[in-house]
C-alpha cells in the first residue's frame, strides 16, 4: 500500500471514530415515558426540565444511565457478577453511543452511624497514613487511628503438617486498632430508660413491652413468652434478678419456640442491633419516636466523643492530634495541610491537598471530616459525592446529576455551574435534571419532557438550546420568566417565639424573636447555621411539626395509601361493611394472593442474570385472593380503589354512598400539594424525588401542631409547582398557623411576611442574625448576599 492510500484509509478511519458523537434513544418505555426517541450531544452539557413527575429521571436514570451500568456490569465474569447487583435491561429499543456513567444522586449518604464525612471521601484514610508516618509517637500502621478497628491479640497453638508428621507451634497476634473501646467507635454512649421498654405492671401475656414491632401476637413477641426462661404470666415487676437480666442483658442463646430452632437474646442488645446501627435520620418514623424517648446518647466520656483511643489522641503532628484535625472546619484543616514538608510524603500530601481544596472549591469547606454523613442534606450529601470526580484524570466518561443546586444558596449556584462546564470542557458529557433557570442558561442542550406529570407526561416537548425553549410553548418556557414580587403588604404578627443563646453547631450566641401566625422564611448560604438554629432551638418544641429533607424509604410494596395512612381507615370501612376482618384488605397480610405473596407479580431470580418479573397468573396481578375481590364498598374492590388515581379517590370518599371522612381528609391534603394524579397504589419506588417530597408533605400536615418547620420544601419542584406551593404556604398561615420555612428559592422569599437572614459567611464566618425584617426592607438594604440576589431577582 502506498503512503498516500494508508493516508487516506487512516483520514476514513479518523472519520468513522469520530462519528459517534450522538447517544441515541429510540422507543424509551421506562415508567411514564411515551416511546421517547430523543438525539444527545456528546462531551456537551445537556439539562433536562419539565414538572416533577414528567419522566426526567426515567429517561436519564432510568434508562441511559442504567444501560450503561448493566453493559459495564457484564464485562466481569460470571462468577464476579454473582456478587454485584443484577440490573435488568431498560424497555427501550434502541440505546446506542453510551459511554461509561457516573451518578451523582441526591441519595443522602450512608444511614451508618461509623459513616462519617472524613470516611465517606477518602480524606480520613489519607490521614491515617499521614499520621503513621509523622505522628510523634509513633504507635502504630494506619489502623491504630482507625476508630473503626479494634485492638485486639490472641494466642494459641496451631497444628500443621510437616514431612509427614503433625506438629504443633504456638502462635501469637496482635492488631492495635483506634476504636475507643467503651462507646465502640461511635462517640456516644446510650443510656436505656426501661419504663419505655415495659410495663412492668404487666405480664408478658398482658402485653408489657412497649417496643415498636414486639407485640405479643408477633414473631419477638411468642419468641419472649415462649423462651421459657421466665414466667409470662407474672408481672415484670416480680422477676427475679436473674430473670430480670435475661430479659434485657442474656446473650444470644439457641432455643426452641413453638417446634422451631430459633435464637434468644435480650431486649438491650437487641435493640442495640435492630435500631442503633441506623443513624436516627433513617430510621422510620415511629422507631424515631421510640428511640428519642427510649434512649439517651451522652458524649462518650472514655474518648470525649473523638471515637479514638488514648494512644491514637496521643501521637501528633506540630501538635495537633488526628482528632484535632478531624474536627477542624475543612478550610482551616486545607491550610494546615499545606504548611505540612516532607519530601518522603510527597504523592500523598499532594493528594490530600487537592482532595480537602476541592471541598473549598465546592462550597463545603464550612464542613468538618468528623460530621456524621448521616446528618448531610441531601445538596451537601451530593456535593461530597461529587468530591471525588473533581481531579479525576478521566475524559469521555458520562456524569448525571440530579438537580445539583439543591440546598444551594443563589450565591453559590454559579459556583456549581462553574464546576459542571468544568467537568464537560474536560471532554465530558454532563446530563443535569434540573429546576433552576439559572442552571438551564448554561446549558449546550435543553430537553423538555411533559407536557404534565404521570400519566399525562412522558412525552419529549421540546429539544434545542435555551433560548428557543424561553420562547417555546411549552410549560417550562412560559415560566421561565416569572418573578414572584414583593407582596404590598405583609401580616403582622400575633406573638412571637423567643429564642436565647443558641449555640448548636457554628451559632454565636444567637438571641432572636420568631414572629408567630405569619410566614417566616429563613435565609442564608449553605452552612450559615439555618439548620442549626431551628434544629437546636425550635424542632423539640410542643406543638412543633417539623418536615424536613429527608427522603422517604420506600419497597415496591409501599404505596401512598400505606405510607399516609390512608389504607388502614379503607380497609376498617370494607371489612365493616362486608362484616370480615381488616386484614383480609391487605395485600401484605392474610388477603394476600399465595402465589405472588401479594406482589402481583412473580419474581425470577437468575443469579447474575437480572431477575424477571411476571404478572401473577393466580390473581391476575391484582395482588388479593379472589374470595377478597368479591367483597365491595360502595360497588368497588379493593383492587379497584388501589388504581384509582388519588383525585379519583378524593371524589369517591367523598360522596354519599361511600364516604370515609378519614380518608377523604388525607386525599384531600394530596390533591393539595398537586398530587392528585398519582395512582393510590402506586409502589414508591416508582414516584420521582419531588413528587417523594410533596406526599411527605402531605403526611406531616395531618399532624397536630401550631408551628410548621419546612425544609426546603422547593426540592423537586418545577417552577409551575412552586406557585402552587405558595399558595398551601397562604392557606396554611391563613387558617392560623405559624409556618417556618428553610428556603434558598428568591420566590419563596418574595412571598414571606417576615426574613430572618444568617450569615455573613459559612462555617466559623457565619452563626450570626445578619438580617431580621419584611422582604422589602430586605431588598432596600442589600446589606446582605441574600438582599442583593432577592433585589436581583424581583428586579428593584
Amino acid at each position: 500500500m502506498t503512503p498516500s492510500a494508508r493516508a487516506n484509509t487512516r483520514s476514513r478511519e479518523l472519520s468513522a471514530a469520530d462519528s459517534h458523537d450522538r447517544i441515541l434513544v429510540h422507543g424509551a418505555r421506562v415508567n411514564n415515558l411515551r416511546d421517547v426517541s430523543i438525539e444527545i450531544p456528546k462531551r456537551r452539557l445537556t439539562v433536562f426540565t419539565g414538572v416533577s413527575g414528567s419522566g426526567k429521571s426515567s429517561l436519564v436514570f432510568g434508562t441511559i444511565a442504567a444501560e450503561s451500568q448493566r453493559l459495564i456490569n457484564e464485562t466481569y465474569s460470571a462468577f464476579v457478577q454473582g456478587f454485584m447487583p443484577s440490573m435488568a435491561r431498560p424497555d427501550v429499543d434502541v440505546l446506542d453511543g453510551l459511554t461509561t456513567a457516573i451518578l451523582v444522586d441526591q441519595e443522602r449518604m450512608g444511614a451508618n452511624p461509623r459513616s462519617t464525612v472524613g470516611t465517606a471521601t477518602d480524606a480520613n484514610a489519607m490521614l491515617r497514613i499521614l499520621f503513621s508516618r509523622m505522628g510523634k509517637p509513633h504507635i502504630g500502621s494506619p489502623q491504630a487511628f482507625s476508630f473503626n478497628v479494634a485492638s485486639v491479640s490472641g494466642a494459641g497453638a496451631v497444628s500443621m503438617e510437616r514431612g509427614g508428621r503433625t506438629v504443633k507451634e504456638r502462635r501469637s497476634f496482635t492488631i492495635t486498632g483506634g476504636m475507643c473501646l467503651r462507646c465502640e467507635g461511635r462517640g456516644s454512649v446510650s443510656d436505656f430508660d426501661l419504663t419505655a421498654l415495659y410495663d412492668e405492671t404487666k405480664s408478658l401475656n398482658e402485653g408489657a413491652l412497649t417496643i415498636p414491632g414486639y407485640s405479643m401476637d408477633g414473631w419477638y413477641g411468642r419468641i419472649y413468652r415462649g423462651c421459657g426462661f421466665f414466667d409470662p404470666d407474672k408481672p415484670i415487676a416480680k422477676f427475679t434478678k436473674k430473670q430480670l437480666n435475661d430479659l434485657l442483658y442474656k446473650e444470644p442463646t439457641r432455643i426452641k419456640v413453638e417446634g422451631v430452632n430459633v435464637t434468644f437474646e435480650g431486649l438491650i442488645p437487641k435493640i442495640q442491633k435492630s435500631f442503633l446501627s441506623k443513624d436516627r435520620e433513617a430510621m422510620q418514623p415511629h422507631i424515631r419516636a421510640f428511640v428519642d424517648r427510649a434512649i439517651t446518647f451522652s458524649t462518650c466520656p472514655e474518648c470525649d466523643g473523638t471515637r479514638l483511643t488514648e494512644a491514637a489522641r496521643s501521637s501528633k503532628i506540630k501538635g495537633l492530634s488526628i482528632a484535632d484535625v478531624c474536627s477542624m472546619q475543612i478550610s482551616d484543616l486545607a491550610e494546615w495541610v499545606r504548611d505540612l514538608d516532607e519530601p518522603s510524603l510527597g504523592p500523598l500530601l499532594d493528594n490530600l491537598r487537592q482532595n480537602l481544596e476541592s471541598f473549598v472549591d465546592i462550597g463545603l469547606g464550612y464542613l468538618s471530616l468528623e460530621r456524621p454523613a448521616g446528618t448531610l442534606s441531601g445538596g451537601e450529601a451530593q456535593r461530597t459525592k461529587l468530591i471525588r470526580h473533581l481531579g479525576s484524570s478521566l475524559t469521555d466518561v458520562t456524569y448525571v446529576f440530579d438537580e445539583p443546586t439543591i440546598g444551594l444558596h443563589p450565591h453559590d449556584i454559579a459556583r456549581m455551574n462553574d464546576l459542571l462546564l468544568q467537568l464537560r470542557d474536560k471532554g465530558n458529557t454532563v446530563l443535569v435534571v434540573e429546576h433552576k433557570p439559572e442552571v438551564m442558561a448554561i446549558a449546550d442542550h435543553v430537553v423538555d419532557l411533559g407536557p404534565r406529570a404521570g400519566t399525562d407526561g412522558g412525552k419529549v416537548m421540546f429539544e434545542g438550546t435555551f433560548d428557543g425553549l424561553r420562547k417555546s410553548d411549552t410549560l417550562t418556557g412560559k415560566h421561565l420568566d416569572d418573578r414572584a414580587s414583593l407582596k404590598s403588604s405583609v401580616r403582622r404578627a400575633a406573638g412571637a417565639l423567643e429564642v436565647r443563646g443558641a449555640d448548636t453547631n457554628n451559632l454565636r450566641n444567637v438571641d432572636v424573636d420568631i414572629p408567630l401566625g405569619v410566614l417566616v422564611v429563613l435565609t442564608g448560604v449553605a452552612g450559615s447555621g439555618k439548620s442549626s438554629l431551628i434544629g437546636g432551638s425550635v424542632a423539640g418544641r410542643d406543638g412543633v411539626v417539623t418536615i424536613d429533607q429527608g427522603a422517604i424509604k420506600g419497597s415496591r410494596r409501599s404505596n401512598p395509601a400505606t405510607y399516609t395512612g390512608m389504607l388502614d381507615p379503607i380497609r376498617k370501612a370494607f371489612a365493616k361493611a362486608n362484616g370480615v376482618k381488616p386484614a383480609l384488605f391487605s395485600a401484605n397480610s392474610e388477603g394476600a394472593c399465595p402465589n405472588c405473596n401479594g406482589a402481583g407479580v412473580v419474581y425470577s431470580d437468575l443469579a447474575m442474570m437480572a431477575g424477571v418479573a411476571t404478572p401473577c397468573e393466580v390473581c391476575d396481578g391484582k395482588r388479593f385472593l379472589a374470595e377478597v375481590l368479591e367483597y365491595k364498598f360502595g360497588g368497588r374492590d379493593i383492587s379497584e380503589i388501589l388504581r384509582m388515581s388519588v383525585a379519583e379517590a378524593e371524589e369517591f370518599f367523598g360522596s354519599a354512598d361511600s364516604k370515609i371522612p378519614a380518608a377523604h381528609k388525607i386525599l384531600d391534603r394530596l390533591v393539595d400539594v398537586g398530587l392528585g394524579y398519582i395512582k393510590v397504589g402506586q409502589p414508591l419506588t416508582t414516584l420521582s424525588g419531588g413528587e417523594r417530597q410533596r406526599l411527605k408533605l402531605a403526611t406531616h400536615m395531618g399532624e397536630k401542631g401550631e408551628i410548621y418547620i419546612l425544609d426546603e420544601p422547593t426540592t423537586g419542584l418545577h417552577l409551575a409547582d412552586v406557585e402552587n406551593l405558595l399558595g398551601l404556604l397562604d392557606r396554611l398561615v391563613d387558617s392560623g398557623k405559624s409556618v417556618i420555612v428553610i428556603e434558598h428559592h428568591q420566590a419563596v422569599m418574595a412571598h414571606a411576611d417576615w426574613i430572618i437572614d444568617l450569615g455573613p459567611g459559612a462555617g466559623h464566618d457565619g452563626g450570626s442574625i445578619v438580617f431580621e425584617g419584611t422582604p422589602s426592607d430586605l431588598v432596600a438594604a442589600r446589606s446582605t448576599l441574600t438582599g442583593e440576589h432577592l433585589a436581583e431577582y424581583v428586579g428593584a
